[in-house]
């Protein structure tokens, strides 16, 4: 594996809201990246940030952002769909090549677009839904699991992490593009449904409850990484919370993987996987 070298003075443009965060607790999970200068920005001001310019301003995005879902609407959730501008916008920048970094509930962010599915891979459905021609009920959430997290095989995003480690987070139960994403990490919590929690019911008030939901059982990938355009990205399931974002070993997958996707190295393997059709090597 090649030594990335990583120059001083980059600038990071992290995103967030669209879903209750603790402020404190995101920024201090950036604030010893010291190569970067970071710069907050939310949802949806955070939406003017996004097109080929952003691969002039910034180094890389983190993402941390829910946007395409109203909650405050009569049939909450209702889903927003992108209007043709921004859809362009954000092809264009993928395609000019930025690195992003995904966290946590960014997987449930622009249901109404099925290409964003597809940058990120996978999708956390507030209310049933189709994907990739099957139909999926809505997913299924815990909070404040204690669970087991192991590496697969060895990467740079996940350089310096023990084999495995607890963490105390937020788990997610929807459909993961398994097949076409670079696996890093696997959860060793069990990903059926009955460890679950239906997202429309807490959606409808109903928080902690199963009825009259079925989910299938679920891929166990809590981190991976793959291209979308010219892009690297890597997508990280963790973060719910400010305990979460404080396990050290977290924080460590989190600035190795900024540092991936802003590096030389990734963004050569991208460009590699796009000549020839494929996400993963």
């Amino acid at each position: 594996m090649s030594i990335i070298n990583y120059s001083a003075s980059r600038r990071l443009l992290a995103i967030a809201r669209g879903h209750p965060y603790d402020r404190e607790a995101y920024a201090g999970l950036l604030h010893d990246l010291e190569e970067f200068d970071v710069c907050h920005v939310e949802q949806p001001a955070a939406q003017r940030c996004i097109g080929p310019r952003a691969v002039r301003d910034f180094d890389a995005i983190v993402c941390y952002d829910m946007p395409g879902v109203d909650f405050t609407s009569d049939d909450a959730p209702r889903l927003v769909t992108p209007d043709d501008d921004f859809i362009a916008d954000y092809l264009a920048m993928l395609e000019a090549g930025i690195g992003i970094v995904y966290l946590h509930h960014a997987l449930a962010a622009w249901p109404a677009w099925p290409e964003y599915a597809e940058i990120v891979g996978g999708r956390f459905h507030y209310r049933e839904a189709q994907l990739r021609g099957r139909h999926w009920p809505d997913s299924g959430y815990c909070h404040a699991v204690t669970h087991g997290v192991r590496k697969v095989g060895s990467h740079p995003v996940s350089e310096g992490i023990p084999e495995r480690f607890e963490i105390t987070d937020e788990l997610y139960l929807c459909p993961v593009f398994g097949d076409d994403v670079v696996a890093l990490l696997r959860s060793d919590h069990d990903f059926q449904e009955h460890q679950f929690y239906s997202a429309a019911n807490a959606v409808a008030g109903q928080m902690n409850s199963r009825e009259g939901w079925s989910h299938p059982a679920g891929d166990n990938l809590v981190g991976w990484a793959k291209r979308a355009g010219n892009s690297p990205v890597v997508y990280l399931q963790g973060g719910d919370d400010a305990s979460a974002m404080a396990n050290p070993h977290f924080r460590r997958l989190v600035h190795n993987a900024v540092r991936w996707v802003s590096s030389d190295a990734a963004h050569i393997w991208a460009r590699e996987m796009a000549k020839v059709g494929m996400d993963i090597k």
